[in-house]
């Protein structure tokens, strides 16, 4: 008797990783709905791309409750983060910031980055290294956006700042860890003191106070575009390593690099479901109403095969008609380096391959929150036999599945419930309206 409930214990024990946490999951996302309450329409994929583009679907943050959840995440600052500002002479100031920002490094920008991935791989030796693709591209896009921003190259102490606040927002985002204010404040005052000191070569917004423009800066560039390019080019390199068909093709020129971005940013877009509230009626739609678009969904209609990772598609698909929208779209908000992204990720990507070449047994989700697990071998060692090793990731990434799914459950229900707690969008805007009707 004894013997067959161990046995039957054994057993349990080793199925967890196949069931638990798609069953945890489920669990977290009823947690979630039942926290924030019903709220939004879920936009079909036939209209996705027309109500996406229609000019009564600008809002961003007031009178949705999902906005809460956001702030808290994105704070310190999100009431001037570039995506969450409302219409208006703010949002108006600060995007033509950022577009004259981008605008101004596009033509150095192939340098920048191949300077950038030169001295982050360069510090990796050993013919293998196991690294979490996401942790070796964030200080890649760290040291990119710094140079944009401050046009010198950036030094360790502010490097580690950045990657530091970048890896703590992404790192509460999907559930995986708590938010740690101070050490996104830390970054705050480090670009407090450079603007006072007269140190950003840059005009900043004039609507904004010092503290704001800090915000701004740690937002729109050390927080967003690191989070999103780093997490990009890890989709990008996760799918590399786990086609040795495509990587090899890369390598003699016979896949088109620009096809295996599309694909992957296809399959593994940056975004879940992003959302937007009406200024206006459109059409049975009433105006306040919270539109929520699924990106994976979209990405997914109208292809055959569409959970294939397949970039030869893309020979006769053409990105511009397909239901492809990797950066937005140019009516709505588009993202503002989608003119930047494509010429620096291919750079990255091309650096990464020459230099290493990529292996993974690891999950790849459009979520990553494993950080993209690999073995990179360096090609100057030779060929180096990897497949023990790729064994013991498999294994160990299905276990971190268990004990990860676990910790997303417990600290998202408690992050889920304290942004409604604190409520920091729906406080501010009701601040905002008070003071207009003081004045």
């Amino acid at each position: 008797m004894l013997i067959a409930v161990l046995g039957a214990l054994l057993a349990l024990l080793v199925s967890l990783p196949f069931w638990l946490p798609a069953m945890v999951v489920r669990l977290r996302l009823r947690i979630f709905a039942h926290v924030n309450g019903k709220e939004g329409i879920q936009v079909e994929v036939a209209r996705f791309r027309a109500l996406y583009e229609n000019p009564a679907a600008t809002g961003r943050s007031r009178g949705a409750v999902l906005s809460d959840l956001f702030w808290y995440w994105l704070a310190p600052g999100p009431q001037v983060h570039q995506e969450h500002l409302e219409a208006g002479e703010r949002y108006t100031e600060v995007a033509r910031t950022t577009r004259r920002i981008l605008a101004g490094a596009h033509l150095n920008a192939p340098r920048i980055a191949a300077e950038c991935t030169e001295r982050v791989l360069g510090a990796f030796s050993g013919p293998v290294t196991e690294v979490r693709l996401r942790d070796v591209m964030m200080p890649i896009w760290a040291d990119f956006y710094y140079e944009v921003v401050f046009g010198e190259r950036c030094p360790s102490d502010a490097r580690e700042l950045i990657v530091g606040n970048a890896d703590d927002v992404v790192t509460a985002l999907k559930c995986c860890g708590l938010r740690h204010m101070a050490r996104r404040e830390r970054l705050t005052r480090y670009l407090v003191k450079r603007i006072e000191a007269g140190e950003v070569p840059h005009r900043l917004p004039d609507v904004l106070s010092t503290q704001e423009q800090a915000w701004y800066l740690q937002g729109t560039f050390f927080n967003t575009a690191v989070v999103q390019s780093s997490e990009a080019m890890t989709h990008l390199l996760m799918a590399i390593a786990q086609h040795a068909d495509v990587q090899e093709g890369l390598r003699d020129g016979t896949v088109d690099l620009d096809d295996v971005m599309d694909e992957a940013l296809r399959l593994y877009p940056l975004f879940g479901v992003a959302h937007r509230i009406t200024t206006g009626e459109i059409g049975a739609i009433p105006a306040g109403s919270v539109l929520l678009f699924n990106y994976a969904d979209f990405h997914q209609a109208g292809f055959d095969h569409p959970e294939r990772f397949d970039p030869s598609r893309w020979k006769t698909a053409s990105a511009k008609d397909a239901n492809h929208v990797p950066y937005g779209v140019t009516a709505n908000r588009a993202c503002p380096a989608r003119g930047l992204m494509p010429v620096t990720m291919r750079v990255v990507a091309r650096e990464t391959l020459e230099r290493f070449e990529l292996r993974t047994s690891a999950a790849h989700t459009r979520s990553i929150p494993n950080r993209g697990p690999c073995l990179l071998t360096d090609r100057s060692a030779g060929h180096r036999p990897v497949g023990g090793r790729l064994a013991v990731m498999r294994l160990r990434d299905r276990w971190e599945d268990v004990t990860r799914s676990l910790t997303q459950l417990v600290l998202g229900s408690y992050m889920v419930w304290d942004a409604r707690r604190q409520r920091l969008c729906g406080r501010y805007f009701e601040q905002q309206d008070g003071s207009l009707a003081v004045d």
